[in-house]
Order: structure tokens, then sequence, then C-alpha cells
């Protein structure tokens, strides 16, 4: 009997991982019902992250923590053993922002840091955290100071919150939040390896998608690189250029220099936690995917995680997409054997992203009948019947 794993991504504003999967399935099904087909929700440490987690076993803890913009909101984290995951997209990225309105200038990531805070409250001594897709610029700040951390002005005041206040910036003091971390490892899923600082930093790379202008992207910039020597003069390391320091509006920064944390990308991550390595056993078929591929998907995102393990193990890959925007050279020197896109069956993109679900159904049943030899006459949709 052939056996079939579903690993995809999310298709960004449209489908989760799980109704990506279910849709596909119901394809393959449709033209092999022999087969089994199991799925495993995969994320690349930004959104989608938390629920790939709690699909690999893990408990989720709800909680209400600091939104982006200083609202509460309602987020938590998964816990399994002494491992903690926490999403900082689900409760300081963009999805949170108060009718979807930008504060590029003042968003927090102080809400990741009480997540973290209520982990390690419940006995977690592993944190992972995802930092994709986040609202703020404020080089971590927000978070390390809900762990503890003090970041003080001029006249020996609390900073307010937020990338440009980071200017004024005058002391930090790190001694409870050093005391809070210690015994505690925490790991930071990231797949960007920007700097902090300069024209591939933090601002002016991912500024614009967050509502800097121009003038707020210079003046983000300035107040992170005042930030980095804030810091550097009380730990003594300078790690502004360290590859990910720009990660997450520079979430990545703080969390290397002040939670000594690692980075690793964060699709490697959450196939360790799925222990997809041993759910490859005896499958003769890895079907992943996301919204678009094109030339980043090739830079650690989701896709390409699940080719290299699947490929590892000797099993074919196939994705299914959006759109394809890559050839199918590049396609089979990332590991995928064929993509399969909705804009196939679909040119109007408005149409596709309206209602993709039957449209991946389908792409499930050429799937089945390309790489599983199923027979076309089986299938429901192309009988008219479904």
């Amino acid at each position: 009997m052939s056996s079939v794993i579903v690993a995809s991504d999310k298709f960004k504003g449209t489908l989760s991982s799980d109704e990506v999967a279910a849709a596909v399935s119901a394809g393959v099904r449709r033209v092999r019902p022999d087969v089994v087909v199991g799925s495993v929700p995969v994320a690349d440490g930004g959104e989608g992250t938390l629920a790939a987690a709690i699909a690999a076993g893990f408990e989720l803890v709800p909680l209400t923590a600091t939104g982006p913009t200083g609202e509460p909101v309602r987020s938590g984290f998964a816990r399994r053993g002494e491992i903690a995951v926490v999403e900082l997209a689900d409760v300081s990225g963009l999805i949170q922002l108060p009718g979807a309105e930008p504060a590029p200038m003042t968003a927090t990531s102080r809400g990741a840091g009480e997540l973290v805070a209520a982990a390690l409250n419940s006995g977690c001594t592993r944190v992972i955290l995802g930092i994709g897709g986040s609202a703020c610029t404020d080089g971590g700040a927000g978070l390390v100071r809900a762990l503890g951390a003090r970041l003080f002005d001029r006249n020996g005041e609390d900073l307010a919150e937020g990338g440009a206040a980071l200017a004024a910036a005058a002391s930090l003091d790190v001694t409870a939040l050093l005391r809070r971390l210690a015994g505690v490892e925490v790991v930071v899923a990231c797949d960007v390896d920007n700097p902090l600082t300069g024209p591939s930093g933090a601002a002016a790379t991912y500024g614009a998608q967050k509502g800097a202008d121009a003038a707020q992207i210079d003046e983000l910039d300035m107040a992170l690189g005042h930030w980095a020597t804030i810091v550097s003069r009380e730990t003594g390391l300078d790690l502004r250029d360290a590859p990910g320091a720009g990660a997450a509006g520079g979430v990545g920064f703080a969390a290397r220099a002040l939670l000594g944390a690692e980075l690793r990308p964060g699709i490697d991550l959450v196939l360790d936690l799925a222990d997809f390595q041993q759910r490859l056993s005896g499958v003769d078929l890895v079907i992943t995917g996301e919204g678009a591929l094109d030339e980043q998907t090739l830079h650690g995102k989701a896709v390409i995680g699940v080719a290299a393990a699947a490929g590892a193990a000797g099993i074919p890959v196939v994705a299914v997409c959006g759109t394809n925007r890559l050839e199918p050279a590049r396609l089979r020197q990332a590991g995928i054997v064929a993509a399969y896109a909705l804009t196939d069956l679909e040119p109007d993109v408005r149409r596709c992203i309206a209602d993709p679900t039957p449209l991946l159904s389908r792409l499930g049943e050429r799937i089945a009948v390309d790489q599983l030899g199923g027979s076309p006459t089986m299938s429901a949709t192309e009988r008219g019947i479904a």
C-alpha cells in the first residue's frame, strides 16, 4: 500500500497548513483511495509555527499578552515537557495590529517576552522562539524588558516602547534578566541573515512592509545602531553585524546578545519537533508547498527544508503552490521533482486567492495520476461529479 505525507506551509492569507493538507489529500484519495495520506503541518518560524507545534503533540497554554501597540491580545505558548514554543507573529506580529494599522515607530516585541516569561514560570527550561512576521522594529528591547531587563533614558526614567524611543536610551540593566535566564536554553527559529543596521539591516530591509516611510527607516536605523552601542557597553559584545541580528526588527539581535540564543533555520526546528525523519519511514511520496514558489523559497523556507529532509531519506518530493516562478531545473536542484500551481488550473490569481480549496484538491488528483500511477478516469472532478 502506498503512503504519502503532506508537509506544507500555509498559503499566506488564504489557507492554513492543515487546510492545504486536507484539500490536497482529498484529491489524492479520489484518484487513489487505497493510498494512506498523512499530514505534518510545517512553518519556517513565522506565522503557523505555534500551530505546527500543537500538531506535533505540544499542548497550547492560552494567555493574554501585550500586543504590538500595547493592547491586550489573546495568544499563548505551546508546551511539551520542559520545552516551550513561542511564536512572535501570534502576539507581536502584523496580524495583531488593530485594524491592520501599522505602527512602525512604536510597535513593541514586549508580548513575545511576556510569553517567554510565562513559559519559564511554568517550569520550561528550553524555549524555541519563532520570530518571523513581526510588526515591530524595536531591536528586541520589548522582548528583553518583559524578561527583566531595564532600559533607561538620560533622566533615569524607563524608556518608552518601540524602535524610535531607542534613540534616547542611556543605560541598560540586565541583572534581573540574567538571573531569570539561569539554566535556560533559548533557540531562535530564524530564516534570514540580515545584520541589525545598514543598507541590508532590519529597518532598511523590512521597515517599509511594517509601514515606515524613507525618513522613518533612517530614524529607526540610527536608533537601532544606538541600541547596539548601549548593549555592547553593557555586555562587551557587539553583535550588530551578526547574521540574523536584523531578523524580526532586531529581535534576533537581542536574542543573541542578551538571551544567549542560538539561531537556527525555522523549518529545521519545526521538523525536529514533529519527528519528521521518523514519520518518513515507509513513505513513498512527500507533498510540500507554500503560496508562491520563487527565489525567496530557495533561501531557508519551509519547502526547501522539507525537500532536503525527504531527499536525505531517498523519498521524492513534489510541491503545490499558488504561483510558481521557478524553472524546472531550479526546482530539481532544490530536490523537488515537480511543482503544481493553482494558476495552472485558473490563470486569474484573484480567483485562486478567493477559492483555493477546490483547485488544490484538483492538484491532488493530478499528483495522484502523475506520481502515484492513478488513472485519470478515476478522477471524480474530471468526471464532473465533485
